[in-house]
């Protein structure tokens, strides 16, 4: 199977969506933390699942992938704290039901304080909205602080990289064997930002090639594990060479699961987002890297910068803010490159 886009990081769907995705050609759809699954007893259910794969399949679009279970499920499994057995085994829920109506791809990050920005009103090209990252800043908090997947549950106590490592390994072990019989695979985010510095008390473990590549050893290459290879957060890493580090080794064993399409002006400790094509890395060498070692999977639009007009694409997750310019640029971009390399 070639190449193929996806509309990405759909947090309310609705008919604008659904419509926004056929006008600009595309097929698929991934969902992050969507409104149609609020998962109230602590896993998303055979129902509302069921729900939105039939609604989807109404609309004539296939789901891809889904990513990030509510914080509510997650976060004692992230902090390893008492309770964490009980979220671990509504997750085996969440994935045998996805199973069951043929969903195979769900995401996850391993941030117990999230992505961390220090500025959500930067000046990009031609004065469209971005954000930044600046490590000398976090002393001011978090300016994604009130977004809705930032924890508001403080740290009782600092979490260190040996134990954040050792929670991982726990996680891993116990749903691996659950995802690998259910026919789900799981997707690893990387680190955004990938510092090296706690943030908000927690380490920051996967935030180099290298350890992306540590994580698929902790999965024992395992076919129900793979990077959920955001180019932005690697990018972010160390430019174009950090990313091919991250295709070179993990393309070829096929543990890339499916692209996150960003990037950034910069590296750790200080960057911005940015429009494809102005970044650190080139997006046609990028994709054409991909192809080379065998990926085969979608890709999906990111973050975008707000151009004129545009609500804000971070904060404002309604389909209005989501069906913005700045996202149709982007997959254009990207339907234009796929065209000329010849891959789509």
């Amino acid at each position: 199977m070639p190449i193929r886009l996806s509309l990405g990081h759909i947090d309310v769907y609705d008919d604008r969506t659904a419509t926004f995705a056929h006008q600009l050609g595309l097929t698929g759809v991934q969902f992050h933390t969507p409104n149609l699954l609020p998962g109230e007893n602590g896993h998303w259910s055979l129902e509302e699942l069921r729900a939105l794969r039939e609604r989807c399949d109404r609309d004539g679009l296939r789901i891809d992938g889904l990513e990030n279970v509510p914080l509510a499920h997650f976060w004692k499994v992230q902090r390893g704290l008492p309770g964490r057995d009980e979220q671990i085994e509504n997750y085996f829920r969440t994935i045998r039901n996805m199973a069951a109506v043929g969903i195979d791809m769900l995401g996850y990050n391993w941030l117990p304080t999230f992505v961390w920005r220090t500025d959500m009103d930067v000046a990009g090209r031609g004065g469209a909205k971005v954000t930044a990252f600046d490590l000398a800043e976090i002393g001011a908090g978090n300016a994604l602080a009130s977004y809705r997947l930032s924890p508001t549950e403080p740290l009782a106590e600092p979490i260190s990289v040996d134990r954040m490592w050792a929670n991982h390994q726990y996680f891993l072990d116990a749903v691996l064997p659950v995802a690998e019989e259910a026919g789900v695979r799981l997707a690893l985010h990387p680190d955004d930002p990938p510092v090296d510095e706690p943030l908000g008390g927690a380490a920051r473990i996967f935030n180099t090639p290298a350890a992306l590549a540590a994580a698929h050893k902790q999965a024992k290459a395992s076919p129900a594990w793979g990077l959920d290879f955001c180019l932005g957060s690697v990018s972010e890493m160390g430019g174009e060479d950090a990313v091919n580090e991250v295709i070179d080794t993990l393309g070829p064993v096929g543990a890339i699961a499916y692209v996150h399409f960003r990037d950034v002006q910069g590296t750790v400790p200080s960057f911005r987002e940015c429009f494809l094509g102005e970044g650190n890395y080139n997006p046609a060498r990028v994709i054409r890297r991909l192809h080379e070692v065998g990926f085969d999977g979608f890709m999906i639009d990111d973050h975008v910068p707000a151009v004129i007009g545009d609500p804000d694409t971070w904060m404002d997750i309604s389909s209005d803010a989501y069906c913005s310019r700045g996202r149709a640029h982007a997959l254009g971009y990207l339907q234009g490159v796929l065209n000329g390399l010849g891959l789509d």
